[in-house]
Order: C-alpha cells, then sequence, then structure tokens
C-alpha cells in the first residue's frame, strides 16, 4: 500500500466524529433501520470512507473499491460482521498514525488487535516473499511462508482475511483486463491456494487457482476452457441439473436422507491433473464430480447399485475404498458414469462419517491431494505440522467464519511449538517455540552457531538467551574464530530451546575432549622415543607395529591410559638374537623367549628352539618341533593347522619334543581373541580386567565392523603368561564386561 499518515490533530478525528453523527442519527430516528446503521460493518465504513476516498493500493486499485470487494467476499462466506468489518479497518489503518490506538479506541480491542496481526502479517509474508533465495530452496521457502501464515496468526480470522484480499487483487486485474505481476500470481498460487484448500475453504481455493493461472498461463487456460465447450455458469447449472436427477432417484430407492452435493471441476484443477498424470483431456473423469452422503455402509452399495442402474458406468473407473480404505484411511466409493448427454460425472459415495474423516482427518483433501509420492503437485503433506492443521481444521471451520467474539485472548490450537523468523535476506527459519539467537545461528550453519556472540533483532541488541518470536529478522553478531560456551548446555539459563542446537554444542565439546586426549598421548610417545633415543621412528609406522591403524588411534588410548608405554617400550628393545654356535648365547635367548627354560627337544641338549607365532604354544600344551633352516626348531601346539600344513610337505622335519621343567620367570605369548558390541570406553574396560587378572598385554589390534548384530569390535591381544591354564579364568572374567559377545584363544 501507499502509506499516507494522517496526523493526530482534527483530521484524524473525521472519522470518529462520522461515527458520533451516525449515533445520534439512530438515536433520533429510534427504530430497526436505524439500528441497523450501528452494526459493525457500517460503522467501519464511515470510519474509513474519508481516509481511503481517493486513495490507491500500490497495485493501482481505489483502496475504497478494494476494501468493499474484500468485505463482499467475506460477507459471501457467511463471515461475522465483526470480521467483514475488519475489511475496511485494515485498510484505513495504513492512513493514520498509531492506528492501534486509534482503532482500538473506536471499534474495541478486538478488532485492534486484529487490525495489528493482519497489518504486520502483511508485511513479513511480503519480505519473504521477496527474500533472495536460490532457485532450488525456494520451494522449501514458500512451504515456510505457508506455515508462517498460519503459526503467526493467533486469530485465524487474519488468515481468511488476507485471502478475500488476494482474492479481490486478482479479480481486480481480471476486470480492469490488466496484466497481473507474476510475482503476485505465483504466489497466489503456491501460497494463498494451498493456504485456503488446508483450511477447507473451497470457493476461495479454487478461484485463486484459476485466476492466477489465467495471468502465468494464458495459452493453456483459454485451450482448457475452449474444450471444456462452455461457460462455468453453464456447467455449474450443468451440474446443478444432475445433482437433482440424482436426488430424485436416491428418493426413489428409499434414500429419502441422503445429501447430494455437486459441483464442476475448475480449470486449473483439469489442467494439473492432465499435467500431472499425463492425461489427455477426454480422460479426465472427474470434470463434473458429484457427493453422496447417506447414513450407512448398506445404504453406500444401495446407492452404487441405482446409480449404475440409471447411468452407464465408465469401464475401469470403479473403486471401493470402503472394503479397502487407502493408507491414510480414505473411505468412499468412487465410479465416473455418464449422463444423458454422454458427458463424463464422477460420483463419491461415502456415510457422514467417512465424511468428516475424509474432511477433517489425517486423510483430509488437502493432505492426499497434495500428497508428494503418490499425488502430482510436488508438495509432501506428511508431519507433525499438518496433523496438528488437521486437528485445528475442524475447529476453525465450525468458528472462523460465524466467530463474533471480540478478544483474541486465545490461541488457534495446535501452532504453538514452532516460530518463523527471517534472517537479513528475508528467508525464513524454523525454530521451536522459545528458540534463541544461538539456536537460529545453529540453524544457518554449525559453524557460525560455534561463533555465535550476539544478536539484533529487528535492529536492536538482545541477549542471547531472548525467546524470539515468529515475525522478527535476526541477525548474528559472530567471532572471527572460538567456539561454544560450556554454559549454553545449562538448562537454567535457557540459551538453547533446539535439542539439534545442544547436540551441536556437545559435539564440539567431545571434539575437542578428544584432541586433548590425543596431544596428551603424543606427547608422552614423543617423550619415551626421545629418552630411548628413536626420535627418528616415524609415528604412523610405530601405531601400525602396535596394532592401530594410525597414530591418533594410539595417542588416543594411551591419552586415556587405556594402553601402557611398556608395550612400546618392549618393541623397541627387542631380545638379542642367538647364534647356533654360541651356546650359552642359546641358552639366553632360550629363557627369554620361554624356549630353553621350558621345552626340550628329544635326544638332543642345548639345540636353539623358538615357539611359532602362529598357534603360540604355552605348557600345559602339547606341542611337536619342526626344524627349519636357520632358525632351530620350531615349536608348535600338536593341533596348529600350519605345522600339519608343512608336515604334509616334508615330514622328515617332523621331531618329537617336550616340555621341560617350567622356571618361574617364563611367561609365553597367547592370542586371545575378542568379540563385542562397539561402544565407547571398551578398550578400556577390557584393559582392567588383564591388569585385574595381573597379565601384562604386550600388543593390540582392533577393527570395527558392521555385521548383524551392528557395530561390532573385533579385537586381538597378545598377552603373556606362565601357563596356559591361567586362561580359563581369563576369559570367564572377560564375558562379563558389558557387550562382549565372545572370548577366546586363537
Amino acid at each position: 500500500m501507499k502509506t499516507t499518515h494522517w496526523p493526530l490533530g482534527s483530521e484524524a478525528a473525521t472519522p470518529i466524529m462520522a461515527l458520533a453523527d451516525l449515533q445520534q442519527q439512530a438515536e433520533a430516528q429510534a427504530d430497526p433501520q436505524a439500528e441497523a446503521l450501528l452494526n459493525d460493518i457500517q460503522r467501519a465504513r464511515v470510519f474509513a470512507q474519508p481516509l481511503l476516498a481517493g486513495r490507491l493500493l500500490d497495485t493501482g486499485e481505489d483502496a475504497l473499491g478494494h476494501a468493499e470487494g474484500v468485505a463482499a467476499i467475506l460477507a459471501g462466506l457467511g463471515a461475522a460482521h465483526s470480521l467483514q468489518a475488519a475489511a475496511y479497518l485494515v485498510y484505513a489503518a495504513d492512513f493514520i498514525q498509531k492506528p492501534d490506538e486509534v482503532i482500538t479506541r473506536a471499534f474495541g480491542p478486538g478488532h485492534g488487535a486484529m487490525v495489528a496481526h493482519t497489518r504486520k502479517l502483511v508485511q513479513i509474508q511480503r519480505a519473504a516473499m521477496k527474500a533472495r533465495v536460490e532457485e532450488d530452496a525456494r520451494a522449501q521457502q514458500t512451504e515456510r511462508v505457508r506455515k508462517m501464515l498460519l503459526a503467526f496468526s493467533r486469530d485465524l480470522r487474519v488468515v481468511l482475511l488476507r485471502l478475500a484480499s488476494r482474492l479481490q487483487t486478482l479479480r481486480w486485474h481480471a476486470a480492469a483486463k490488466r496484466d497481473c505481476p507474476a510475482l503476485l500470481a505465483r504466489e497466489s498460487l503456491e501460497v494463498f491456494a494451498p493456504l485456503a484448500n488446508r483450511l477447507g475453504i473451497w470457493q476461495i481455493k479454487w478461484e485463486l487457482e484459476d485466476l492466477s493461472f489465467r495471468f502465468l498461463e494464458p495459452e493453456h487456460y483459454r485451450h482448457i476452457a475452449r474444450l471444456l465447450d462452455e461457460r462455468r455458469v453453464e456447467r455449474e447449472a450443468g451440474v446443478q441439473a444432475f445433482a437433482q436427477q440424482l436426488r430424485e432417484l436416491l428418493v426413489g430407492a428409499g434414500l429419502a436422507g441422503a445429501q447430494v452435493q455437486g459441483r464442476p471441476k475448475h480449470l486449473y484443477s483439469i489442467w494439473r491433473k492432465m499435467q500431472g498424470k499425463q492425461l489427455d483431456f477426454s480422460q479426465v473423469m472427474d470434470v463434473r464430480a458429484m457427493r453422496v452422503i447417506v447414513q450407512d455402509v448398506a445404504q453406500c452399495y444401495t446407492a452404487l447399485a441405482r446409480v449404475h442402474e440409471r447411468f452407464t458406468p465408465v469401464d475401469g473407473e470403479f473403486d471401493d475404498y470402503i472394503a479397502k480404505p487407502k493408507p491414510n484411511g480414505y473411505q468412499s466409493l468412487h465410479t465416473v458414469v455418464q449422463d444423458e448427454s454422454s458427458r463424463a460425472v464422477e460420483i463419491q459415495i461415502r456415510t457422514l462419517a467417512m465424511h468428516e474423516h475424509a474432511e477433517f482427518g489425517v486423510a483430509a483433501h488437502w493432505a492426499y491431494k497434495e500428497a508428494g509420492a503418490k499425488g502430482y503437485a510436488g508438495v509432501s503433506a506428511v508431519g507433525s505440522f499438518e496433523e496438528q492443521v488437521a486437528q485445528a481444521r475442524k475447529a476453525v471451520l465450525q468458528q472462523l467464519l460465524a466467530w463474533e467474539r471480540e478478544a483474541v485472548d486465545q490461541a488457534a490450537p495446535g501452532f504453538e511449538d514452532r516460530i518463523y523468523v527471517f534472517t537479513p535476506q528475508a528467508a525464513i527459519v524454523d525454530l521451536p517455540a522459545g528458540g534463541t539467537a544461538v539456536d537460529f545461528a545453529y540453524a544457518l550453519h554449525t559453524d557460525l552457531g560455534h561463533r555465535c556472540r550476539g544478536a539484533r533483532v529487528d535492529g536492536a541488541m538482545v541477549p542471547l538467551s531472548t525467546p524470539l518470536q515468529t515475525g522478527q529478522t535476526v541477525e548474528i553478531v559472530s567471532a572471527k574464530e572460538g567456539g561454544p560456551s560450556l554454559d549454553w548446555l545449562n538448562p537454567e539459563l535457557h540459551m538453547l530451546a533446539s535439542a539439534r542446537s545442544r547436540a551441536k554444542v556437545r559435539a564440539w565439546f567431545n571434539t575437542l575432549e578428544q584432541a586433548q586426549t590425543v596431544a596428551r598421548g603424543r606427547e608422552a610417545v614423543e617423550r619415551l622415543l626421545q629418552r630411548e633415543g628413536r626420535t627418528a621412528l616415524k609415528l604412523d609406522d610405530l601405531a601400525e607395529q602396535l596394532g592401530f591403524k594410525a597414530a591418533a588411534d594410539l595417542f588416543e588410548v594411551v591419552g586415556k591410559d587405556e594402553y601402557s608405554l611398556r608395550n612400546i617400550e618392549q618393541l623397541l628393545r627387542p631380545a638379542p638374537v642367538a647364534r647356533p654356535e654360541d651356546e650359552s648365547l642359546v641358552l639366553k635367548r632360550s629363557k627369554a623367549e620361554g624356549a630353553g627354560s621350558g621345552v626340550l627337544v628329544v635326544g638332543v641338549d642345548s639345540l636353539l628352539t623358538n615357539l611359532a607365532r602362529c598357534c603360540r604354544p604355552a605348557p600345559p600344551d602339547s606341542i611337536a618341533g619342526y626344524v627349519t633352516r636357520g632358525r632351530g626348531v620350531a615349536i608348535h601346539r600338536s593341533d596348529c593347522n600350519s605345522l600339519a600344513h608343512m608336515v604334509r610337505q616334508q615330514p622328515e622335519r617332523l621331531i618329537s619334543v617336550a616340555w621341560g621343567a617350567p622356571s618361574g620367570d617364563a611367561l609365553y605369548p597367547l592370542d586371545v581373541q575378542v568379540e563385542a558390541a562397539d561402544r565407547s570406553g571398551l578398550l578400556r574396560d577390557i584393559s582392567e580386567v588383564f591388569a585385574r587378572e595381573k597379565i601384562n598385554v604386550t600388543g593390540v589390534k582392533t577393527q570395527s565392523l558392521r555385521d548383524r548384530h551392528g557395530a561390532s569390535a573385533h579385537m586381538t591381544f597378545t598377552v603373556e603368561v606362565s601357563s596356559a591354564q591361567r586362561l580359563p579364568s581369563m576369559l570367564k572374567a572377560l564375558l562379563t564386561v558389558q557387550g562382549v559377545r565372545t572370548a577366546r584363544r586363537r
């Protein structure tokens, strides 16, 4: 609108003076006709006329004519007088200083609040549609505008007022034969028509769609109109004539209480079905549609039988959604018949309960017509918001058009859990009720949330804990670098209302803690390497030798004190290599490996022996020896698969061996395999078991896989024991660890 403010002097008093004159006139005449002059509509028109006369809206319309057109549309819907009166007051408010105060004083707080809400709604709706949004995000932005329009309006009469206003604007463009701006027509089609659809206000919905279609696709509009080969008035007359025939048929069948409703399908709906389902015009069977509502299911089938007896059914166009309801619970009988002029007419037959469910329940008309996957409008209509609309819609239809209350102190049902706020570029951000500027920042980008340090709401700096409200514009003040505050997670400070935001803050601190743990572990490992004079050793190579995928994995378990540095020391200080010609050295090596101290080669003294790594024998395992080339006798467990394979190739190398007298300090390496459900702290808990059992772990290899159990950890621990008899108690203790499924010797 073009805004020209009236001063608060004598000119601003003109509308109120006119109201006073009207009051005096009514009191003087003291008859019913005079009292009628005092109704809301007349009082509002008298108030608005001197303000709107000669004014033009930004569309070029005459302001007073537009207000009268909106009031007429609302009257045609049966709206309350108070709502029709608001049509004048909303536009008059644009030409008054302090309009909320003036209108509240003249008409009461109810009208004042309605006008204020409507004006604010117009401002934010216009800002949203003009936002610089990428093309691929435009559909999401449009859907958020739809939701915001309802969520912002505590009094849903405001939405109805906006719908009627937009319809009047399109009517004016059509009557004046002026080109309607494409942005306005597309907004009408994508935002206002779906809103009317969702609220069940079909009269506005179909006319918004047809007029928008006419301006956006004039060639297609004229083509569909020519195909129909009759004007809308004629089509409506034909529908009404067929409806009368149908009523008489049902009365003759004993269904006197049946209701028959009918209307022709409008042009945009026909074109959309042809485009969406790739149909020729002749294949669109529901250009004319009837709805029959009866008392019970038996009467549904009785009515169907009579319809098929009287009219010729079209093959392949019958659906029984009573016997087999749609997945959303929708029930009805659908059939298509031909009238006397051989024109197709779709007939839907249902009970009143089915009709109530289809109109107001989860299976409401807008939900399945706008459903994404199987529909053809490209909009998904599933989710908590849509369920709230379905719940609110019945109450709206019953109360909205006849709502006479003056106050707006009660919120519309179902829209209190979300708010819709704007970026400085007018993109809409959807937040939970109570959301703060920090929630807003995290909704835009995780990094922006981490660096958020302040916020401007509608241009004014506010504390970060301030709850935002629908329609506000939020600008984030951020640092160049940095992270969130731990205080943000304190529920008493009310810094975050979104669970998604809280998860992002926790993830940041978890990552920070992990980085600090890795840094501690790295420092400890590097100090050890410096002490051992091995600083040239590549850390990734060291980690691989110890059974880790990367150095960071090694540092993390060391930083958590889950892995002993002694394991690294043992790797860096290998036992000296024994030479066969040096008997004393052979004995020393044998003791170090646990071989010479416990393994005797039958008939041979002091022969070099070593324990095979493939099977890791330890007393009292049954063992056998295999003579190697240059490495003495390899000691295997008798059931070792590798030994069996080598003996099949060269059986002459197999010799008899036995365990000798045990030595008190002899230790034997064994491999223990553990399979468990992967979780945080698993390696630490298993290491604690080995510590309690006083068993040294010299190596560990871990691998995380996804299998039928979910995320599973497969671990191989190399431990040192004095005897294999230690195994049963150790394995039993491992099975007590949470998540461990199996524990066995390899």
